[in-house]
């Protein structure tokens, strides 16, 4: 019979301020001061169980072990999910959805979002030659935005981008603000469910025609596992899902564009525009910075695993950040080091900034493929397509921040195309 271990357990009646105080770090500073990869605590009044590392992904998503109903707060589904949508689902229904968000992800539709993205860029370049300077971060979610709609099928007229990219932007900045700033994400939920919603329905009254291999189209017409169309509002939250998470690759091409600032040797070596180079800095990009700190879950049945009791409903969490940094995966991983993936032989357990596991019937981010064409298409231009001065500003970033990003947002003068 196996022998049962006692959890490592971080005192205090809960933890949460700590989370909001050391953000993507919480996790991993724990985990070495417990020197272990698991250890329990509590987390908005309930007990939880934080892990880390290769074996405690695989372990994690499995889809026998954990569930994802009830794991997600709703201050995460008021502002970033939404309700009803393909993350809080298991089961049969979740393998049903996750079939309508895999099936955009062909090779066309992978093709069809890197020229988007190409053609958009080389407009943003032209705007930004009319501007003294620009910042990424808020350019990128406009750029974004106006990506997300077109490959999606959403219609947007310009005079609407600023409006609908901030709406995006304030529910991906809202996910552990507090006061003003989660507010505004609830609000700019409201809307764009609403927006959206407004879309659906008019695609079933015949009144728009979005094309059939479009993310709007598609869940429109998606029928449950009943045979009934999803209700106008659920498919509204899974369009969000699609055009939301697009919106927030702005994070990643923020950071990239200081990767591209900082490791000029790094850069020389982008020159030639060779497509695994740009493969594996953007690889690089996705591990080394933050994004999303952590995922959740809770326990489908009561089980033992290496010795911990595991029971039913508790609720745990999966380091992504602190499992993309650990040291028994990664060489030196605090060192930005794009060749380590040159050679890379990696599971879906190992490497895991969106999620791991399996993308058909696990809950690893469906968009990671739209995710890294986008990024390599932005790397190109931010590398090699574009000319730009940089002044001083602050380059440093808080992890304590959700989601971080660098203070100076990342400021470039005298943008010209090359």
């Amino acid at each position: 019979m196996e022998e049962t271990r006692s959890f490592p357990k971080e005192e205090g009646l809960d933890n949460t301020l700590n989370v909001l105080k050391e953000g993507y770090l919480y996790i991993t500073n724990r985990a070495i001061g417990f020197q272990s990869n698991l250890f329990e605590t509590r987390l908005l009044g309930e007990k939880a169980i934080c892990m880390r590392g290769e074996e405690a992904a695989q372990l994690f998503y499995d889809n026998e072990k954990f569930v994802r109903e009830g794991a997600a707060p709703k201050r995460v589904l008021k502002t970033l999910f939404g309700e009803n949508g393909v993350q809080t689902l298991d089961g049969e229904e979740h393998h049903h959805r996750k079939a309508m968000f895999m099936s955009l992800m062909s090779r066309e539709g992978l093709q069809k979002i890197r020229e988007i993205t190409s053609k958009h860029w080389g407009l943003a370049v032209g705007r930004w030659e009319t501007k003294k300077e620009i910042e990424i971060y808020e350019e990128s979610q406009e750029l974004l935005c106006r990506i997300a709609c077109e490959w999606a099928g959403v219609p947007l007229a310009i005079d609407e981008v600023k409006e609908k990219s901030e709406w995006l932007g304030a529910m991906i900045e809202a996910t552990a603000a507090i006061g003003v700033a989660h507010m505004k994400g609830k609000r700019a939920r409201s809307k764009a469910e609403k927006w959206i919603t407004a879309l659906v329905e008019e695609v079933r009254e015949g009144k728009i025609h979005p094309a059939e291999d479009t993310a709007l189209y598609t869940f429109s017409w998606h029928r449950d596992l009943t045979g009934e169309l999803l209700d106008p509002e659920t498919a509204s939250v899974e369009v969000l899902n699609i055009i939301r998470p697009i919106v927030a690759v702005s994070i990643y091409i923020t950071f990239t564009a200081l990767a591209v600032i900082q490791q000029p040797e790094e850069r020389e070596k982008l020159a030639s525009g060779d497509e695994t180079y740009l493969q594996n800095f953007v690889q690089e990009v996705r591990r080394f910075y933050p994004f999303f700190p952590f995922s959740g879950a809770r326990v489908k049945e009561d089980f033992t695993w290496q010795g911990y009791e595991f029971k039913k409903g508790e609720l745990t969490l999966l380091d992504l950040y602190g499992t993309n940094h650990h040291p028994d995966l990664w060489d030196q991983p605090e060192q930005f080091r794009p060749d380590r993936f040159k050679d890379w032989r990696g599971t879906p357990f190992n490497f895991i900034p969106q999620g791991g596991g399996d993308y058909d019937t696990g809950h690893r981010c469906a968009g990671e493929f739209i995710t890294i064409e986008i990024m390599k298409e932005s790397l190109d231009y931010l590398a090699n397509k574009m000319s730009y001065e940089i002044p001083e500003q602050d380059f440093s970033y808080s992890f304590n921040d959700i989601p971080s990003l660098p203070h100076s947002n990342i400021v470039l003068k005298n943008v010209r195309s090359k």
